[in-house]
């Protein structure tokens, strides 16, 4: 099981999927709870949007990513969906549609086309060096700093969202900004190492899997990490020994576990159906 660490680079990838599944589980319990499951597509798309627009004009392959996800990101935070027939998702559906439309074209144009499309959704988290996971690790642990200086802020503005409050947000609110401003640096660097599809299962499966399990918001936080880290772990495992990609591997792991806390739910419910019924 533990074979893949004779080889310098499935360290190098395991590494950076912890690095990366803690925070986007952490950060996916809010997305969950506000309802914004796509707001990770959509600024990844968006994020690998700014990719395709760099290799197209032949130059800012980091800071026109960065420029387009912060951009995005901040677009996103005065969203404040007052007309009952219309959800905040499908506004952020619509950028997400929009983004990968355009990102389709761009590649479209490059000489690999196909390849990259699929280094885009997946990306290549076999070939990452230590120098990029070391960049991460400091702009992730500058996130979570700031996530866990101003935890109440955040999580009492997820609660209003919970509740269906979300409408006394107002146009602009500091802390909704800073969420969102946080949430698209996170995803910049992410996606760059484990590409739009793999970001998004660490956002929302392991904090939907935590939540079918518990409902002590502590414990959905420990768990959602430990589910991230389990599912690189086993996922980088699948990819080693079945010679498959890793990224996809790594999904497919987390999928398996969302689908083994489902049935967790489901049988506890009956269960607790049965206990409650008249003898």
């Amino acid at each position: 099981m533990f074979e893949m660490f004779q080889l310098p680079f499935m360290v190098q990838a395991f590494a950076a999927a912890v690095i990366t599944g803690i925070l986007l589980s952490y950060m996916g319990v809010h997305v969950v709870g506000r309802g914004i499951v796509f707001v990770d597509l959509a600024l990844g798309q968006i994020s690998s949007l700014g990719v395709a627009f760099a290799a197209f004009i032949g130059t800012g392959a980091t800071s026109i990513p960065l420029i387009f996800t912060l951009s995005g990101a901040l677009l996103m935070s005065f969203i404040n969906i007052r007309d009952k027939r219309l959800k905040q998702e499908a506004i952020i559906g619509i950028f997400y549609a929009f983004a990968s439309a355009l990102t389709v074209l761009l590649i479209s144009k490059t000489a690999h086309g196909d390849s990259d499309i699929q280094e885009v959704l997946f990306g290549n988290i076999l070939s990452i060096s230590w120098n990029q996971i070391g960049m991460a690790g400091i702009v992730f642990g500058a996130i979570a700093l700031v996530q866990l200086v101003f935890a109440r802020k955040f999580f009492k503005l997820t609660e209003s969202f919970e509740n269906g409050e979300n409408h006394l947000v107002g146009i602009f609110n500091l802390w909704n900004f800073l969420f969102y401003i946080s949430i698209g640096l996170a995803i910049v660097y992410a996606v760059k190492i484990n590409g739009v599809i793999p970001v998004f299962s660490y956002l929302i499966i392991p904090a939907v899997s935590a939540i079918m399990i518990t409902k002590n918001k502590i414990a959905v936080i420990i768990i959602a990490m430990l589910i991230s880290i389990i599912g690189g772990f086993f996922g980088l495992n699948l990819s080693y020994h079945k010679d498959f990609p890793a990224g996809p591997s790594v999904v497919a792991v987390l999928g398996g576990i969302f689908f083994v806390c489902a049935a967790f739910k489901i049988i506890r419910n009956l269960v607790a159906g049965r206990q409650q019924q008249p003898t």
